[in-house]
Parts: structure tokens; C-alpha cells; sequence
């Protein structure tokens, strides 16, 4: 059961949801064809050193699994909810942080996108409350969408 579900008041509806865009998994695919590039070199030098070369990308590869499970579970532990009342942020699967915002306390929602964040359409946001401000919300799939949810109340 998603953590929303678990956290809605009665009559309480949800308007949008977002999740992080999959430009997450970025570091790890390009650590990946690092290492079949490394694999690669380890076949074109001689036997003695070829030996290293296979162990650097071995563990090349491990790592970028290892980081590749660390994107998968962080994406797949975000929720990014905005309901008719307040704005919902949830991450983490054994520790939980939350940051809940009444729509009632929001004075202004902030879209930072880089150039490959305009073409992949994702970027970061931060909503600015009353007297309080969020952390940004990095790499947010389709961040004009969810700010016009947020604004358009």
C-alpha cells in the first residue's frame, strides 16, 4: 500500500502524481559502458596485463549494478503527490522522510531545468511555503506539469 493511500483525510482527494524521471539511472548505464570499454582494452593488450584490466572492469560492473538497485529503489520508494489539499513528498524504504505542505501555506513553486532537463522533461522544484521553505525536488518527471497541479488550485 503506497504511503498516500495510508495518509489521506476523509474527502481528500489526489489531483497529480509524479514520481523521479529515469534520467536517475543515467550514472549507472554510463558507468556500465565504461566498463565494456574496458573490456574491450583488456582484449587488445597483452596476456599479463590483460588479467588487471578484466578485474578493473569487473568490478566496474559491479559497481554500476550496485548503483543501478540504489536508482531502481529510490525511484520506486518516491512518492510525489499533490492533493486538493497539500503537497505530499515521501522517500525511502526502511528510513522514511516525509515533508507534507498545506495548499493553503504555499506562496510560490520554483522550476530549475538544465538544457538536457528541457529535452527529457524533468528538472527540480521547490515549493515555497509560509515562513518555510522545502528542499529542492531533484530530477522530478515533468516538472511544469506538477507545479501547474500545485499553482492552479
Amino acid at each position: 500500500m503506497r504511503y498516500i493511500d495510508k495518509v489521506l483525510q476523509p474527502g481528500e482527494q489526489i489531483l497529480y502524481s509524479s514520481k523521479l524521471h529515469w534520467m536517475i539511472y543515467f550514472p549507472p548505464v554510463f558507468l556500465l559502458i565504461i566498463a565494456i570499454g574496458i573490456f574491450g582494452f583488456g582484449l587488445a593488450v597483452d596476456r599479463d596485463t590483460a588479467g588487471i584490466v578484466f578485474l578493473v572492469g569487473a568490478i566496474s560492473v559491479v559497481l554500476a549494478l550496485l548503483m543501478f538497485v540504489g536508482a531502481w529503489i529510490e525511484r520506486w520508494t518516491t512518492e510525489i503527490e499533490v492533493t486538493d489539499r497539500r503537497v505530499v513528498y515521501k522517500r525511502g524504504l526502511i528510513r522514511r522522510e516525509t515533508v507534507e505542505m498545506n495548499m493553503d501555506k504555499v506562496e510560490s513553486v520554483d522550476v530549475n531545468q538544465s538544457i538536457l532537463g528541457r529535452v527529457f522533461d524533468y528538472g527540480d522544484v521547490i515549493v515555497r511555503g509560509t515562513g518555510v521553505g522545502w528542499k529542492p525536488l531533484r530530477k522530478i518527471d515533468t516538472p511544469l506539469t506538477f507545479r501547474n497541479h500545485i499553482i492552479a488550485r
